[in-house]
């Protein structure tokens, strides 16, 4: 035997060498490797056979002509076109073309892909020759070849009537059963003719299966019962997507193109996404057998489901993921930023409540407005990328913005405010104002990627009684916070506190100081625009420094420059006076409230109103 029942290699080569040297008929033997196919799944030879198929054609003018109207149904029975119609519908290829320039591709690359499929393709084979699958329930005519159900057969709908019947009742194998061609043509053609009417005993290749699933999905009255039919709606409106890898351009993208093209004339989709395979840390596709896979489970198990989650939004889905250990640990370590900054934010709006915002911009500090200005921009940004489908670009905004924006700038400065200011300061008030925001809208962006995360934000700070995060919509900011002024002049401010915070960085080094908080810099500042922007600005509070002295005199000798600032210089000294033991600034003040001796005046006041308040309670 050539093959064996198990696809190994028989003994056929073997037998018939040994029959021809026992004859003396061999002249040399040697080895010959070639290619040959084999199946990918049980890597045995592919046995090739030639049989009759079922074809769709793709260049024969349809009945649909296009789009359906809106509650228009396609029906199997439809009577075919007249030839004038004919002479004026348009082909399948040509309705599927179409549909694929409305269609929206992400990415783009793959419109140009399924484009070159479909003009480049030859009639649609649909049928398999297989012991299992859905029957192409038709009857062909051993003599004059025709088919029925058919346009030619006047009694085609009772046919497709019974059919449908013999499959609600006993499902699609009572097509295989002995008796089902008297079932479904008896009493419909003579009696006498029967034999004359072969049963299709083939089965349609299962992506015409799965091309179908749109039809019993999205036009399920039960499932969506808000969907309109089969007309196609407006752009922006129940739009659908097909999600799926860059291989099913050839495979479901392509058959579910083509099989509701000409069913429906038009695709069952408006969005196709596709992505990339994932592939091990060095690039090499994951096999059981090189032992590089890296299962799911197991990355959930260790780090949680929302690593995982991360790496999926923060990679290039359109090319191929990599993906192991050394990677998962640099998104554990972005995870770990991210939720750190959300529980600090929780921390501090604890106990914060509505009645206590700032509700007029106008009554917020420059900073909060600055900070609202840009939680503004970043929304919007957020919005544009999350409709583009863009969620590496997402979660590259959201990280950028809470470690540079918040955790390294404005949480910085408002430190001091938050933890040591009264309870009652207007500039600790809007400060949580802002703070409040910023958590609600971080929490919703991040909450279609940061599932879990997200949900226990939420519910931690709107309690168990309030709706999941993901049943809440992204907020809708206000456009008055944008401010671009107010941005340009904070650019300049940021501008110099890098001078400072680089000449205080040199002052730690050589021991002059210990924490910022011991100095009182001196700065010069010459460049005018410069000088402009510091208006009205704490520069102390700015640079976390005790104290700071802002002047327009030229830069003395020695001071530290930054390259790249040119205007700018600064001139580290010591603060003067007694380090408070609540706030750690340096003041002249400290001691000032003989009832508080080691405070300054603003914190001695400060827990004087919280005293006052717990005596008011007790």
């Amino acid at each position: 035997r050539v093959l064996k029942e198990n696809g190994d290699k028989g003994d056929a080569n073997d037998a018939v060498i040994k029959a021809l040297a026992d004859a003396g008929n061999i002249i040399a033997r040697g080895r010959l490797k070639h290619q040959y196919p084999h199946s990918w799944r049980s890597k045995k030879p592919v046995i090739f056979r030639n049989t009759p198929q079922w074809f769709i054609a793709m260049d024969v003018p349809l009945a649909l002509g296009g789009r359906l109207s809106e509650g228009e149904s396609p029906s199997a029975t439809k009577t075919p076109p007249s030839a004038e119609h004919r002479g004026n519908a348009r082909t399948l290829r040509q309705i599927s073309l179409d549909e694929i320039k409305r269609t929206q591709w992400v990415p783009k690359s793959g419109q140009n892909r399924i484009t070159g499929m479909i003009e480049a393709k030859p009639d649609w084979v649909v049928s398999r020759q297989r012991a299992w699958g859905v029957p192409i329930t038709v009857f062909r005519h051993v003599e004059t070849e025709q088919v029925i159900p058919g346009p030619t057969f006047d009694k085609s709908h009772e046919l497709i009537q019974r059919i449908e019947a013999a499959f609600d009742e006993h499902g699609a194998d009572v097509w295989f059963e002995d008796n089902a061609k008297q079932r479904f043509l008896g009493g419909l053609v003579p009696d006498a003719d029967l034999d004359k009417w072969q049963q299709v005993k083939d089965v349609l290749d299962v992506w015409f299966d799965s091309g179908s699933t749109h039809a019993f999905t999205l036009e399920d009255p039960e499932t969506f019962p808000d969907y309109k039919g089969l007309a196609r709606k407006p752009k922006g409106q129940d739009r659908v997507m097909y999600l799926e890898g860059s291989d099913q351009h050839r495979g479901w993208f392509h058959s579910s193109l083509i099989e509701s093209c000409g069913t429906r004339g038009h695709a069952p989709y408006d969005v196709v996404l596709t992505h990339g395979f994932v592939l091990d840390e060095k690039g090499q596709k994951m096999s059981k057998s090189l032992g590089n896979v890296v299962a799911p489970q197991d990355v959930m198990a260790k780090s949680g489901a929302d690593i995982l989650r991360l790496w999926v939004a923060a990679s290039d889905y359109s090319d191929d993921l990599r993906i192991g250990p050394e990677i998962l640990k640099t998104f554990s370590e972005t995870y770990r930023k991210l939720r750190n900054t959300l529980r600090w934010m929780l921390g501090n709006v604890h106990s914060f409540n509505s009645q206590e915002r700032v509700r007029s911009l106008e009554d917020m500090p420059e900073l909060e407005r600055l900070m609202l200005h840009r939680l503004h921009e970043v929304g919007t940004e957020v919005h544009a990328a999350y409709r583009k489908y863009e969620y590496r670009r997402v979660v590259s905004i959201l990280t950028q913005f809470m470690n540079t924006d918040l955790s390294a700038f404005y949480f910085d400065l408002r430190k001091d405010a938050l933890y040591c200011e009264a309870p009652s300061s207007q500039k600790r008030l809007a400060s949580l104002t802002v703070v409040e925001d910023i958590l609600r809208a971080t929490t919703l962006w991040l909450a279609p990627i940061l599932s879990f995360t997200c949900e226990e934000v939420w519910m931690s700070r709107y309690g168990e009684q309030a709706s999941s995060v993901h049943l809440e919509l992204f907020p809708e900011l206000p456009r008055q916070w944008r401010d671009e002024n107010l941005e340009a002049k904070w650019e300049r401010v940021r501008e110099v506190r890098s001078v400072v915070t680089g000449a205080l960085e040199v002052a730690r080094a050589s021991k002059t100081i210990g924490s910022s908080l011991e100095a009182a810099p001196e700065v010069y500042v010459t460049d005018p625009d410069l000088m402009a922007g510091l208006d009205g600005v704490d520069m102390a509070e700015v640079c976390i420094t005790s104290a700071i002295t802002i002047s327009d005199a030229a830069i003395p000798d020695g001071a530290f420059t930054l390259a790249g600032t040119a205007g700018v210089g600064v001139v580290v000294k010591r603060a003067a006076g007694t380090k408070c033991a609540r706030s750690w600034r340096i003041t002249t003040d400290v001691g000032s409230d003989p009832a508080y001796p080691d405070l300054s005046a603003r914190d001695a006041a400060a827990v004087s109103e919280i005293d006052a308040a717990k005596a008011l309670v007790g």
